[in-house]
């Protein structure tokens, strides 16, 4: 068991089982063994890889899309070029380099990277130096926000009911043996998932993400009062339904509970949870990211960039295209989403 794992089995003694979402913060942001606490793990050498570490194609692209963003909305002055859980910040970079050549642009904006991780804003830091930093999405500014949430979503705790009768049992954390275990609570009515009655049935379990309303909820407010858009993209499907709880180490799948805070925990995002909330700014209807690259051209950026590569080099680049695009990689299963103004469009490359 590791040190944190042996911590969680004393707070259990104490105080009894846990929700999955407090086991989860704790796996993830604990200061001394929290997994995003205490290190990168992104890349080859981490536990993961995200579409901006596998080409620079997707940062340029979705930096290009806000920017066009930005023109349709008339070119507003002093906006927030913001991105929610930057990783190693290589997806703004990106986004940055490529939209210098759009006039006015820069100038415009100020970078604002939301990130409570202190190992990743030292990462952060070196490619953009002049961002600045937040704990919290309600502490951005009151200006035109233009907001990238790439695998952000699908890292925020969550909590786990299976239905029973009109009543739910809530998935707990708890332990056995010196070992920590799944368990579930007594039956009981939710109010908080009284809409969900209608389109589930004994058995099915579903997840419920307790951050995630008030982050939108803040997103929103401020795109439909100053403007700007947000890019919100991440695995899952428009509504919960079923376990989709995993961990990562070292690049493959593991138990859950085997390796708190040396493994990463991620759940599919319920994209319908982030329209119902984004109120009452818009969304777009949902995409698959595959289309969404082609729609914004990813394929002649490809080409473009292949003319450069030989060798090695350019069998790496065209299997990056694949992973990015095709529906048996990236391509499907991860989504995309625009939360824009009322009086606007969503972001090009989606449908309203």
């Amino acid at each position: 068991m590791t040190a944190l794992g042996d911590l969680l089995i004393a707070r259990i003694a104490r105080t009894g089982p846990i929700s999955l979402a407090d086991y989860m913060a704790d796996c993830l942001m604990h200061p001394d063994h929290g997994y995003y606490a205490t290190r990168d793990p992104f890349g080859v050498a981490g536990d993961f890889t995200t579409a901006p570490e596998i080409s620079q194609m997707f940062g340029e692209l979705i930096g290009l899309s806000l920017a066009q963003t930005w023109m349709d909305q008339g070119q507003p002055v002093n906006i927030t070029l913001a991105e929610l859980g930057p990783g190693r910040g290589t997806l703004m970079a990106d986004a940055l380099r490529a939209t210098k050549t759009v006039p006015g642009f820069h100038d415009a904006l100020s970078v604002h990277l939301v990130e409570t991780s202190p190992t990743l804003r030292s990462k952060q830091a070196k490619l953009i130096p002049d961002a600045t930093w937040h704990d919290r999405v309600d502490t951005l500014p009151n200006t035109p926000l233009f907001l990238i949430a790439n695998e952000f979503f699908d890292a925020l705790p969550i909590r786990q009911f299976l239905r029973e009768g009109d009543g739910w049992r809530e998935k707990m954390v708890g332990a056995s043996d010196g070992a920590l275990c799944f368990g579930l609570s007594a039956p009981a009515p939710l109010a908080l998932l009284t809409d969900r009655l209608a389109d589930t049935q004994d058995g099915d379990l579903i997840e419920h993400c307790p951050a995630l309303p008030s982050i939108m909820a803040t997103i929103g407010s401020k795109i439909e009062t100053y403007g700007g858009n947000a890019l919100i993209i991440d695995y899952g499907d428009w509504q919960s339904l079923g376990d989709t709880l995993q961990a990562l180490k070292s690049q493959d799948h593991t138990d859950p509970l085997a390796a708190p805070g040396e493994a990463d925990l991620t759940a599919h995002v319920d994209f319908a949870a982030i329209a119902a909330h984004a109120h009452p700014a818009k969304f777009s209807k949902l995409s698959r990211q595959g289309v969404f690259l082609e729609r914004l051209g990813i394929t002649q950026r490809a080409q473009a960039l292949a003319t450069q590569l030989t060798g090695d080099a350019l069998t790496s680049h065209i299997a990056a295209h694949r992973r990015l695009t095709h529906p048996a990689e990236m391509g499907d299963l991860f989504k995309v989403m625009s939360i824009y103004p009322s009086n606007a469009k969503p972001a090009p490359g989606l449908e309203p």
